[in-house]
């Protein structure tokens, strides 16, 4: 059995769970290395008895957000909603109008945010942060931020839900599905656990040591 399909299968139980024990920098530019150790909770124990340790190199790692400990559910993903700011082309959102409600307005730009990308994304990240989003919608004109095009369309259309008007004009280019000279990939993965995850352009997985 190919050793990332055994890992998964390691998690896939009821009572199965995972300790990201390390990550550490590897042995080539952005390389990173998770060490990771696949239990099973026993209830005649009241214990987690270990299963698999592996190791999971992330290539060419772009973006993380992970901490040490036990984690229920790890995927891997070609297409996350967390992948959109890299994979997909980016547009930066004009406006003009006022909002008859900013209060309203502000709820559903958060609202329409969170739709798109759930826990992986905070709004922050993404909007104009030069002044407090309650004031920058009321002041007549400007940039609301820049996103990937789903995500801009459908601020698009919150705003025009507010009878103001915007305009997308593209920043970034999407990442195109076909290999590069070397035949590598040109689009970032995903290694999600739980909530937490890791962007490279492709992944490893290794067994460490003898499997229990």
């Amino acid at each position: 059995m190919p050793k990332r399909d055994q890992l998964l299968k390691d998690l896939s139980g009821e009572h199965d769970v995972g300790v990201l024990l390390v990550a550490q920098m590897g042995g080539v530019p952005e390389e990173i290395q998770l060490i990771i150790q696949t239990a099973t909770y026993d209830e005649s124990v009241g214990g987690l008895r270990e299963k698999t340790a592996y190791i999971v190199r992330g290539l060419g790692v772009k973006e993380h957000r992970f901490t040490l400990g036990v984690f229920g559910a790890l995927f891997f993903a070609d297409d996350h909603p967390v992948l959109a700011h890299h994979n997909h082309a980016t547009y930066r959102i004009d406006f003009t109008g006022t909002p008859a409600d900013p209060n309203a307005l502000v709820l559903d730009i958060q609202a329409a945010h969170s739709y798109e990308f759930g826990p992986w994304r905070d709004l922050a990240e993404d909007i104009n942060r030069a002044q407090p989003l309650y004031e920058l919608v009321q002041q007549g004109s400007g940039t609301l931020g820049e996103m990937p095009e789903q995500a801009a369309q459908r601020m698009t259309k919150v705003l025009a839900h507010h009878n103001m008007d915007s305009t997308l004009t593209q920043t970034d280019g999407a990442r195109t599905a076909d290999p590069d000279e070397h035949g590598r990939t040109r689009r970032l993965k995903l290694l999600g656990l739980d909530d937490a995850y890791l962007i490279a352009y492709d992944f490893t997985v290794d067994i460490m040591g003898t499997p229990k």
